[in-house]
């Protein structure tokens, strides 16, 4: 044969392999356990890219669901609340302040009447009368009113209306001895004062700083903006705007419609929430600082000038002409003077200013004439004197206390309008954001499955 024969004869013939060695790789096969199998399948889908995709897709649902449904609970809830001061916690606050106002009227209007001797005049024994029934009144919207876990106010409420029915009827002794001219009829009236002053009137007053601090805290909460909602739906809209990057690397197309319209729903809640949460936050400051705060110090100025009208009236009753009962007036009007002198007069605080004014104006009269009361007093002239006290004359302590009395509640209603109006206009900002987050949101999601969609179907 031929050495040429010889290398076609080679090339044709088969390459022949050990038994051996064709033996050992079928057992290797053999032997491949099936879950290190299932992992290494589990890890080539995870880094193909329709894993990738999918897993885009999940993280974009989940932070655009969750920055929804948190934006839309927190704005109803704020919007809830404040709907809540304007028709419960503030009228409470209001109806805890008239409650003091008409015990305090009650005590001075029967301490006035008992100056007076024998028959008390018919106007201040209707106005004794009404201020019971303004009391009993307010009693029970302030009972209606408080919440169930309320349980000190709700002790304080008790407390006060007990004792108003003892005070109640030590008045009616009292000037039942009055008429008939027995001494014993001013103990009892200094009974019920003492009543209406160690008790009664400082637990109206308890419960009246215990709702103001409710109001006042409410809008001090919620006199920021909802930050978390907001950094919430941010990272969000942040979420959206990467993954139309690594999706137009992994597409190689510039746009993706889907994601633009959720990207586009997710900036317009942010607008929508940053703009109408600062403008409901700067609502509630300017009811806090226009409204609440001014209110606070138009409510003390006005029961420091009733405690101090029961403790002028008080010295009469007492026929004190040595002074020794006017050391609580001087304390009273003291603080008093304090308040109406020290009053904002620019500011966001200056609310009522014009009637603290009036109000400043008739306290330097009422000090004027109670001063002339106290000379009266020290010659003996009682007869005198209570005139000066309760008289009808323009200059004298009755006329210039209610001045200073009709100008404080002036003041306190021209802050309280203040107030509600801001609270309304902070929860009208809020109307339909609630409802408008939810819609946003669901077609965001649309918008991500539009978006996704479509490519993983190139994989199948």
């Amino acid at each position: 044969m031929t050495r040429e024969g010889c290398e076609v004869v080679l090339r044709e013939a088969p390459s022949i392999e050990p038994h051996g060695s064709r033996a050992l790789s079928a057992a290797a096969d053999d032997d491949v356990d099936p879950a290190v199998a299932r992992r290494k399948e589990l890890r080539a889908f995870l880094a193909s890219t329709p894993a990738k995709l999918t897993a885009l897709g999940t993280l974009l649902v989940l932070f655009t669901l969750t920055a929804g449904l948190v934006a839309a609970s927190s704005v109803n809830s704020r919007e809830a609340t404040l709907d809540s001061v304007l028709a419960e916690t503030e009228p409470l606050s209001f109806s805890a302040q008239n409650l003091y106002s008409a015990l305090s009227v009650a005590d001075a209007a029967a301490t006035t009447a008992f100056i007076s001797g024998g028959l008390e005049p018919p106007e201040l024994r209707d106005t004794y009368a009404q201020a019971l029934g303004t009391a009993s009144s307010d009693l029970v919207y302030a009972s209606g009113g408080l919440a169930a876990g309320d349980v000190d106010s709700r002790r304080l409420l008790a407390s006060i209306s007990t004792d108003l029915s003892v005070y109640s009827g030590l008045v009616e002794t009292a000037r039942a001895n009055n008429r008939t001219g027995h001494p014993v009829g001013a103990a009892y009236l200094s009974e019920a004062s003492a009543l209406m002053q160690t008790s009664m009137l400082p637990k109206a007053q308890e419960l009246h700083a215990r709702q103001e601090a409710d109001v006042a805290d409410i809008q001090r909460d919620y006199s920021r903006p909802p930050w978390t909602a907001l950094i919430l739906v941010l990272v969000a809209l942040v979420a959206l705007l990467v993954a139309q990057v690594v999706l137009a690397r992994l597409s190689r197309r510039t746009f993706n419609l889907g994601l633009i319209l959720a990207s586009s729903c997710t900036a317009i809640l942010l607008v929508w929430m940053l703009v109408a949460g600062v403008v409901s936050s700067l609502d509630t400051k300017r009811a806090l600082t226009q409204g609440a705060r001014p209110m606070h110090e138009l409510t003390a100025a006005r029961i420091l000038a009733q405690q101090a009208r029961t403790e002028e009236t008080l010295k009469l009753v007492r026929r004190d002409s040595n002074g020794d009962y006017d050391a609580v007036f001087e304390d009273k009007s003291g603080q008093l003077d304090t308040l109406l002198s020290g009053y904002p007069h620019d500011g966001d605080r200056a609310v009522g200013h014009d009637e603290v004014a009036r109000a400043e104006e008739a306290w330097n009269n009422w000090s004027s004439a109670h001063d002339r009361m106290n000379e009266i007093l020290a010659k003996g002239d009682f007869v005198s004197a209570a005139t000066v006290a309760i008289g009808p004359g323009p200059a004298d302590s009755a006329a210039q206390f209610d001045a200073v009395d009709d100008a404080l509640t002036d003041g306190i209603g021209t802050a309280r309008d203040h107030l509600r109006s801001n609270v309304e206009s902070a929860a009208r900002v809020l109307t339909a954001l609630g409802s408008g987050a939810l819609v946003l949101t669901l077609v965001a999601l649309c918008g991500i499955i539009i978006g996704l969609w479509p490519r993983l179907r190139e994989y199948q």
